[in-house]
C-alpha cells in the first residue's frame, strides 16, 4: 500500500516540477503524454519569454530555433514568409505549408527543446475560408495564440473562430497610422468579444507612435494575450534595462494585473549578429521577473563562476557556454537535495566526461556522488558507461545522445531515492537508489566501483561537471529546488 502511495506521490512531483506553467499544464500533459519532453523553465511562473522568428530574419525559421535555443528560451513565435531551412530553400513557414513540411517544422522544434506559441503577423479577414486555413494551421501546429489585424468587420467571424478551435486572436499594433496604433482602437473592436480576442502589445511600436507604453499597458488590463516586447533608444532597439527604462516598470505593472502569457523578444537592430545583445535582454527580464514571481527555476552558475570550486583558467563561460580548458572539475558551492536539473551540453569526437549530483565530498567525489555520464556514445549499444548512463550502475534505456559536436537536451530529475533522466526527449532511466544495497554491487549482481552502497549515498551535495582530460561544453544549465514535504501535502 504504502509503495502504491508513493508511486502517485513521484508521479504528481514530476509533473509539478517539470510541466509548463499551471494555466496550460493539462493541455501539455495530454500533448505529451508518454514522452520525457525538455521542462520549459521560466524564471516567472505564468510568463513565458521567448523569440519572434523575425527578430532572425536574415536566417531560416531553422536557424532562428538553433538561436532560440542558445538563449535558454523555450518559446518562439513564427511569422509568415520565413524560409523553413537551407535543405527546404523552396519551404516558407506560413499555413500553406504542406502536412509534411510541417511534420519537419515539429521534428526539428522537438530535437531543439523549443515550442512554437504564437504565429504572425498574420492576415485574417471577413473570408471564413481563408480564416479557417489559418486556423487549421495553428491547430496542427498547437499554437495557442494567432496574431493578427484584422479589419474590424471580420470580428464575429474571427470570434466564432477562436472559440471553436481554442485558439485566440491578439490584435498586433504596428505603428502610426496603422489602424491599431491607438489601444483605443483596439478595445473598441475586443468589446464585447470573448476573452480569446484581445492585444498583442507591441511596445516598440507604442514609442515609434509616440505613446507611452506604460499608460498603453494600463489602459488594457485585461485584454493582453501576448506582447512583443522591445525597448528603444535612439530609435532603435538595445538590450533591455540600458534604453528608456521602460522594461522593469511595464512588467511590474503586468505583474500588478495578474498577466499570464507570452512574451515574444522582437529585437529588430544588428540584424546578423544580435544573439549577444539579446542573451543580456533574457538576463535582465529573468532577473526582474524572476523576483517579482518566481518560477522556481534558477541558473546554477553566475557569468563569473564566483559560486563555484575550481581552479583558476581551468572553465570560463563565454556567451553563455561553461568551457573545459583543463585542470580539474568544477563543483558548485550550493547544495541540492531534491530538484530537476535542466542543461545542455556537447561533446567532442571520443569525450569522456560527467556531471555530478549530490556530492557529499569534493575530495572524496567517486565514492560520495552519482556521476550521469557524458560521453561521446553515439550509435552504440547502451551499457552502463553510455552517455546518460548512472556511471557503472545502471544503463540507459536506450542511447539517446547525438553526434559529436551536437548539442544534446539533459534533464535529470532527483526526488529522495528516485532519479529520473531525459535526453533528447528520450527517458533513459528510472532508478530506485534503495535497490542499490551493498557496496561494489549492482542488483543484477554485476560489479561497481564505490564503496559506498547507493541506497546509503548522501540525499543531498553539490553538483560537479567534470574534467576528464577531454573537450565537453555545457550551456543554459538551470535548476528547480522541489520541496518533497510541501508535495507530499498537497497529494494528501
Amino acid at each position: 500500500m504504502y509503495r502504491k502511495a508513493a508511486f502517485f506521490v513521484l508521479a504528481a512531483i514530476v509533473v509539478l516540477a517539470c510541466c509548463l506553467p499551471q494555466a496550460s499544464a493539462q493541455q501539455e500533459q495530454r500533448r505529451g503524454r508518454g514522452r520525457g519532453f525538455h521542462p520549459p523553465t521560466d524564471a516567472y511562473d505564468g510568463w513565458r519569454l521567448g523569440m519572434q522568428a523575425y527578430s532572425f530574419n536574415r536566417f531560416t525559421f531553422f536557424e532562428a530555433v538553433d538561436k532560440t535555443a542558445s538563449l535558454g528560451l523555450d518559446w518562439i513565435e513564427a511569422y509568415p514568409g520565413q524560409r523553413l531551412s537551407k535543405d527546404h530553400p523552396g519551404v516558407k513557414t506560413d499555413h500553406n505549408m504542406s502536412t509534411e513540411m510541417q511534420d519537419v517544422m515539429k521534428a526539428k522544434l522537438r530535437d531543439s527543446g523549443v515550442r512554437l506559441i504564437n504565429y504572425g503577423v498574420v492576415g485574417l479577414s471577413n473570408d471564413e475560408a481563408q480564416c479557417r486555413k489559418v486556423f487549421d494551421f495553428a491547430k496542427a501546429m498547437r499554437i495557442r495564440t494567432i496574431v493578427s489585424e484584422p479589419p474590424e468587420d471580420a470580428f464575429d467571424l474571427i470570434d466564432k473562430l477562436c472559440q471553436e478551435y481554442e485558439i485566440n486572436v491578439a490584435i498586433h499594433n504596428h505603428p502610426k497610422p496603422s489602424h491599431y496604433w491607438n489601444p483605443d482602437t483596439v478595445l473598441k473592436v475586443c468589446k464585447g468579444r470573448s476573452e480569446r480576442i484581445g492585444a498583442c502589445a507591441d511596445t516598440g511600436h507604442w514609442v515609434r507612435s509616440g505613446l507611452d507604453p506604460l499608460e498603453c499597458l494600463k489602459k488594457l488590463k485585461g485584454r493582453i494575450i501576448s506582447l512583443h516586447f522591445k525597448e528603444l533608444q535612439d530609435g532603435h532597439d538595445v538590450p533591455w534595462g540600458q534604453g528608456q527604462n521602460h522594461v522593469e516598470p511595464m512588467l511590474k505593472e503586468l505583474h500588478s494585473q495578474g498577466f499570464e502569457g507570452a512574451f515574444s523578444i522582437e529585437y529588430e537592430y544588428n540584424w546578423q549578429n544580435s544573439v549577444p545583445e539579446i542573451r543580456q535582454c533574457v538576463t535582465y527580464f529573468n532577473k526582474v521577473a524572476g523576483q517579482l514571481k518566481p518560477g522556481g527555476w534558477q541558473d546554477v552558475l553566475v557569468p563569473d563562476l564566483s559560486n563555484c570550486t575550481f581552479n583558476k583558467g581551468s572553465w570560463t563561460v563565454e556567451e553563455g557556454v561553461l568551457t573545459r580548458h583543463g585542470k580539474g572539475d568544477i563543483w558548485t558551492k550550493d547544495k541540492y537535495g531534491d530538484f530537476v536539473l535542466d542543461l545542455e551540453f556537447k561533446v567532442a569526437p571520443q569525450t569522456n566526461s560527467g556531471v555530478f549530483i549530490r556530492t557529499a565530498d569534493i575530495k572524496q567525489w567517486l565514492h560520495t556522488g552519482i556521476e550521469i555520464q557524458i560521453h561521446d556514445s553515439f550509435g552504440a549499444e547502451p551499457d552502463k558507461h553510455s552517455c546518460g548512463a548512472v556511471y557503472d550502475c545502471l544503463a540507459p534505456a536506450k542511447n539517446a545522445v547525438r553526434k559529436a559536436g551536437e548539442w544534446n537536451l539533459l534533464t535529470i530529475a532527483a526526488f529522495d531515492n528516485r532519479i529520473f533522466i531525459t535526453m533528447n526527449n528520450e527517458r533513459i532511466i528510472n532508478m530506485d537508489l534503495d535497490k542499490w544495497t551493498e557496496a561494489h554491487k549492482n542488483p543484477d549482481d554485476t560489479k561497481n566501483k564505490f564503496n559506498i552502497a547507493y541506497k546509503d549515498m548522501a540525499r543531498s551535495g553539490v553538483f560537479g561537471f567534470q574534467d576528464h582530460g577531454h573537450p565537453v561544453w555545457y550551456r543554459n544549465i538551470r535548476v528547480r529546488k522541489v520541496d518533497m514535504s510541501q508535495l507530499r501535502s498537497r497529494r494528501r
